[in-house]
């Protein structure tokens, strides 16, 4: 592999730390509970534009970063984030040729799976929360979609990620 090939790497770097600093906002009230998870929408996005650099390892190891950060059960959101990724990776090449908001639809699926891997870690932890007041984030993810992709394919095709 030519040092041509891994060109713009520092912005799939860059996407991600963003992703975890909007993840990482103090909010109350409403924007608490339907805070979109933007560090599963980034990792979707580059596991569909970029499938041989971003995989189930990338997802795994920023699941663990955010069950660090989080104080959450160590491995919770590193499964969960693996799933979305292998998912993402073997429906890519189908869902990148829907329009914008059947991929949105596709994130929604994935994304309430996400969150019921990780309802179902807590409830075997015995931290049962509401369930629909943990799937809400879903449905605020779903619907970030279509800007985040945009902005996202703005990002690779100005920086010539490769």
């Amino acid at each position: 592999m030519s040092p041509g090939d891994r060109q713009g790497s520092w912005i799939i770097v860059a996407s991600f730390v963003a992703a975890l600093l909007l993840t990482l906002l103090p909010l109350s009230g409403v924007a608490a509970i339907a805070w979109p998870e933007w560090v599963a929408l980034v990792l979707i996005y580059w596991c569909m534009a970029l499938p041989g650099r971003v995989g189930v390892g990338t997802g795994w190891m920023l699941g663990l970063l955010l069950d660090v950060v989080r104080g959450a059960l160590l491995g919770q959101h590193a499964l969960a984030l693996a799933v979305v990724a292998y998912l993402t990776l073997k429906l890519h090449q189908r869902v990148r040729l829907f329009p914008l908001a059947q991929q949105a639809v596709t994130v929604l699926v994935v994304m309430t799976l996400y969150y019921l891997i990780t309802l179902w870690i807590k409830g075997l932890a015995g931290k049962a929360p509401d369930l629909w007041l943990q799937l809400t984030p879903s449905i605020s993810t779903a619907l970030m979609w279509p800007a985040m992709f945009v902005l996202m394919r703005f990002l690779r095709r100005h920086y010539r990620v490769a």
